[in-house]
């Protein structure tokens, strides 16, 4: 029985590929990976009782030794829903790494007060990820994400919003009137076999023009509709790219929690965002290394 008195069976969900294959793609120097997850151990960090799904354990060495292979210096660890807002599962990745590897994403509770917005953004956390997705529990209180933004702007944090593209149309006015930078999660989830003239892409599109949206360029294999190798998804990720170059960003998504279909391999996932950028070593620089580092280490950019 959960923390809410619900007797229910907890879903499961795949591990990654277990062989990370090296990628075709160097990586420039700098290299940000700026969305992926550590999970567990559990037996250290344990899971929500009130998750959605259970993980299995994807711990801080094994993510250490994915960004090894891949020839990525950097990232940010998006705190998973499954270990709720107990941020010590991600406070701990980044302290072991230090703060100019790695830094964060949070999930916040609704009390949350400015002492401990204060106490996270000196473990790393740089922004709060709300998610809006059915599958992980829906529509937030939005009087608590008004609340919440409100609390960020002193801090210079910006907010991550992890959407399902059914709801982007009706959402985008919110979404809008945001007055801090925000992030848009795996493209908005849109479906590839939709095409790319979807009123949910194309109200994506429309949200790109606003100065304070970001997306990332990732979850290609959410994207897909066809399967690997994902090539599907490849013309959501270059309209984005070409809307906005200097505020696209890419992530693994490791360890690619509750994919349905094809599991991917990070190291093809890597050469995949190459091809979606036509190989331009110049735009594949900004979308790795100059625009993350505005977001998550903008004292360089001031240096």
């Amino acid at each position: 029985m959960n923390a809410k008195g619900l007797d229910r069976a907890i879903p499961t969900c795949k591990g990654p590929a277990p062989d990370t294959r090296t990628p075709r793609t160097k990586a420039p120097a700098g290299a940000c990976d700026a969305h992926c997850h550590i999970f567990g151990p559990g037996a250290v960090f344990p899971y929500s009782e009130d998750r959605a799904y259970t993980p299995p354990d994807a711990p801080y060495e094994a993510l250490v030794n994915l960004h090894r292979i891949l020839g990525l210096e950097r990232a940010v660890i998006v705190h998973a829903s499954c270990h709720g807002s107990d941020m010590r599962v991600t406070l701990d990745g980044i302290a072991r790494a230090g703060q100019d590897r790695l830094r964060g994403v949070c999930v916040v509770d609704p009390g949350v007060t400015d002492a401990d917005l204060r106490t996270l953004h000196e473990g790393g956390i740089r922004g709060v990820r709300f998610n809006f997705v059915r599958h992980l529990g829906g529509m937030p209180d939005m009087a608590v994400f008004d609340r919440v933004l409100a609390q960020l702007e002193p801090l210079g944090w910006h907010v991550v919003l992890h959407l399902d593209a059914q709801d982007i149309e009706e959402l985008a006015p919110r979404i809008a009137a945001i007055r801090l930078p925000f992030i848009i999660d795996h493209m908005g989830r849109v479906k590839a076999k939709a095409g790319t003239e979807q009123p949910a892409f194309q109200a994506l599109l429309g949200l790109m023009r606003n100065p304070l949206a970001h997306v990332k360029i990732c979850g290609m294999e959410r994207v897909s509709s066809a399967g690997s190798p994902f090539r599907d998804a490849l013309p959501f990720a270059r309209a984005l790219a070409a809307m906005a170059p200097d505020r696209v960003l890419w992530g693994t998504d490791w360890p690619h929690p509750n994919i349905a279909g094809d599991m991917p391999n990070d190291g093809d996932l890597l050469d995949l965002l190459n091809d979606a950028l036509d190989g331009d070593a110049a735009m594949l620089r900004r979308v790795l290394v100059d625009n993350p580092n505005r977001l998550y280490w903008p004292e360089e950019s001031r240096a």
